[in-house]
């Protein structure tokens, strides 16, 4: 096989390999190699972005979803999890804060199909209405076209719905028979074809998941062409069949997103707050390995606890001002600073 190091600067150079190329680097991973591929990854987000990072205030308008993932905690069978929904009132106060906190782009996101599509819109209107400076992102699942649509002509800007995994099989043992691999790309390519800025993303580490399936996620994300990819390591939930199953490595994630800022140089990439959960340090690393988005919660802290995906998530209890002053002193801390702009992707050539 090729020198895996060799495979890396073919990639910084060209953004594409073959599959069998990426398998080689998932399964060739050392902490030598991580780190080469780190270096290549920051110094082509530098190049792009500079030490900018830009911040997402996140705002978790709800928990119920009509969905059973196996892996999540707020899916439809858990009994334990404590639901609620925001009211417009109170989402419109969190963009208020977030506003005066600097924020330029607000992700909304819950539980999928629970508030109706001509709500959303009308929520995203609003807040378009109200602060015309800030991008509008939502993340609430799958949904037809027309509703696609409709929150596009709405105002929404970006759309972030995780693939998941680009592998059918692997697919089908994360999700129940309900859900299908098929519908979950065709959302993707009707977001894209609507004209929103597009996310996609996975969970590392999760259940069944082999170095095939990550070789395929990468090149899913090299043909796809997403504006942004979300990804952070499985983390179980206690009261998810998966709740015995390990949990996925900071190592790996990061590894991964410098692969990823390595296939799409001006990708809007988050160091997700997972990474964060399952290492102290792990969005400083995220950062220096080539990401270039945080996204601190501006959800009501009487509620942030209940929006469990996962177990030990962090700034649960912290307010939003908090959050936003201590990720401020952690970018620092590593050379980075908060960029308080809608941040949206580069697109000239690089």
């Amino acid at each position: 096989m090729t020198n895996l190091f060799a495979l890396i600067d073919r990639l910084t150079g060209r953004h594409t390999l073959k599959q069998e190329e990426y398998r080689a680097l998932v399964e060739g991973q050392t902490k030598e190699l991580a780190d080469y591929a780190a270096k290549k990854a920051d110094a082509l987000r530098r190049k792009i972005y500079g030490t900018g990072v830009y911040v997402r205030g996140l705002i978790e308008i709800g928990n119920y979803c009509r969905n059973d993932c196996i892996y999540c905690g707020i899916r439809r069978s858990n009994t334990s999890c404590d639901r609620y929904q925001l009211t417009k009132e109170q989402i419109l106060e969190c963009c208020e804060e977030g506003w005066n906190l600097g924020f330029r782009t607000f992700v909304l996101q819950g539980g999928e199909g629970i508030v109706p599509v001509h709500e959303v819109c009308s929520l995203v209107s609003e807040i378009k209405e109200r602060y015309p400076d800030c991008a509008v992102t939502l993340s609430l699942g799958e949904c037809s076209r027309e509703e696609y649509q409709q929150m596009f002509d709405a105002g929404a800007d970006r759309y972030l719905l995780r693939h998941e995994t680009a592998d059918k099989a692997h697919y089908e043992k994360l999700h129940p028979a309900s859900m299908s691999f098929d519908n979950r790309m065709r959302c993707l390519k009707d977001l894209k074809e609507i004209g929103y800025q597009v996310g996609c993303g996975f969970m590392v580490g999760s259940p069944y998941q082999t170095a095939d399936c990550l070789s395929e996620d990468l090149k899913f994300i090299e043909a796809f062409q997403p504006e942004m990819c979300g990804i952070g390591p499985f983390i179980p939930q206690k009261d998810t069949p998966f709740r015995d199953m390990p949990a996925g490595t900071a190592d790996q994630t990061i590894y991964l997103l410098s692969l990823i800022r390595l296939i799409k140089p001006n990708i809007l990439l988050p160091a997700t707050t997972a990474l964060g959960t399952i290492d102290p340090n792990g969005r400083e690393k995220g950062i220096l390995a080539g990401a270039n988005v945080v996204m601190p919660n501006l959800s009501p802290v009487s509620e942030r606890k209940k929006y469990a995906l996962y177990d030990n998530k962090i700034c649960t209890g912290d307010e939003s001002a908090q959050c936003r002053s201590c990720l401020n002193r952690r970018m620092e801390s590593i050379g980075y600073s908060i960029v308080t702009a809608r941040g949206d992707i580069i697109l000239e050539k690089f």
